[in-house]
């Protein structure tokens, strides 16, 4: 049996069509096959590689962590250097006061650390979320999200949860003294990139503080300068309760966290002891990786340069069949028609060497999320087959011809 026989065979799929694109390696904007075709990666993993693929700095700290430790114990127990080293760092470039970092190993988990941590800190029931929100799919974070096409065949969920309108001001009035948190994208993501309107998240910050409830921003896609500043909030003017990072993190390394004041978050370590445990959370090989990323982003001009490559990418993407770009960053959709329009378009770009995608809530707008090393000639060799394909579909579209 071949490799895509195997795959489809023995690894657990996660849908009926995967896209099922053999990858033997992969580096900076490109990943290729074992026949050498390479594929631009217009998506980076779903936010994962913002300094590309195989970027030298994390594979060598990586590598240099290999030859002094692995795993040595459940996290929280022993002093390991990469943990501390990457926990300053981070806490160093974030606003009082977000001084304690609890590493994990995806973003999902983070949604449910911060979650217990919320209710334990407040003692109240209750968790309010935002429509067409995504923070992760274990049973407590798969709670959160609404609708429910992806969560329905699983029900009962978590009780406690409430759901309002993101960039609604008068659903603010429902988060109320039962309220542990509120947890919400500071961009909401796979709704097809959607960014507060006006001040409010001002008013999200203001009603959280009123009631006492804690305000969980997940930056999960939109840190680690995905929107030109390393932190999306830091544009809004507000600082979190508690804050969700993972994607970008580990330049390609499985690692998150959550991040809050040292005084909630000692809340996890009594009445019970061991409130939240992790086998290998904050790995010793993923924090040395997550902080060479860290180190890169900080030294380097790349988060300064993501509002003019934005700037290209929108100035590129013009075409009638395309209802509307929306962008924060690096961080974009492309609307189109319908999702058959999207689905066709995604076919012919990867027949041309171009990754792209759709979007959880959001099937008829195509995703870009690049590495942000993607430099002007990679732009606009990724527009003009991206506009080719669109033009393509639309045509047939206008023939009759079946796309699909």
């Amino acid at each position: 049996m071949n490799q895509r026989q195997l795959f489809l065979q023995h690894v657990a799929q996660t849908s009926d069509a995967p896209l099922a694109l053999e990858i033997a390696r992969a580096e900076g904007l490109f990943l290729y096959d074992a026949h050498g075709k390479a594929w631009l990666d217009l998506i980076a993993g779903i936010g994962v590689s913002c300094l590309g693929h195989r970027h030298p700095r994390v594979v060598a700290a990586a590598k240099h962590q290999l030859d002094k430790y692995l795993h040595t114990m459940v996290y929280g127990e022993f002093i390991l250097s990469p943990q501390v080293q990457l926990a300053k760092r981070i806490t160093d470039h974030l606003p009082e006061p977000l001084d304690s970092v609890y590493f994990v190993n995806s973003g999902t988990e983070a949604t449910e650390g911060a979650m217990k941590l919320a209710k334990r800190y407040t003692g109240r029931p209750e968790i309010i979320a935002c429509r067409k929100a995504y923070h992760g799919s274990t049973q407590g974070a798969a709670s959160l999200m609404y609708p429910k096409d992806f969560t329905q065949a699983y029900h009962p969920l978590l009780p406690g949860i409430r759901h309002i309108e993101y960039n609604c001001d008068w659903c603010l009035q429902q988060i109320t003294d039962r309220t542990a948190a509120v947890v919400v994208e500071t961009i909401q993501a796979e709704w097809g990139i959607r960014a507060p309107r006006g001040n409010y998240l001002s008013k999200l910050r203001r009603r959280c503080t009123e009631v006492g409830a804690l305000l969980i921003l997940d930056e999960i896609q939109t840190g680690y300068g995905r929107t030109g500043s390393l932190w999306a909030f830091e544009q809004y003017d507000i600082v979190p309760d508690i804050l969700l990072l993972a994607k970008g993190m580990g330049g390609g390394m499985p690692i998150g966290a959550f991040v809050a004041a040292r005084g909630v978050m000692q809340t996890l370590s009594h009445h019970p002891v061991l409130g939240h445990i992790t086998t290998f959370g904050g790995h010793p090989v993923s924090c040395a990786a997550a902080l060479a990323t860290l180190q890169t982003l900080l030294e380097s001009d790349l988060m300064a340069q993501v509002a003019e490559k934005e700037m290209l990418f929108r100035k590129l993407l013009v075409h009638p069949a395309i209802v509307e770009v929306r962008s924060a960053g690096l961080m974009m959709a492309v609307e189109l028609p319908d999702f058959d329009f999207v689905r066709a378009v995604i076919k012919i770009c990867l027949e041309r060497g171009v990754l792209t995608d759709w979007f959880l809530f959001n099937s008829h707008s195509l995703r870009i999320a690049p590495p942000l090393v993607i430099e002007e000639a990679h732009i606009r060799l990724a527009c003009k087959v991206l506009v080719n394909a669109i033009d393509e579909v639309s045509q047939m579209q206008r023939v009759g011809t079946d796309f699909l």
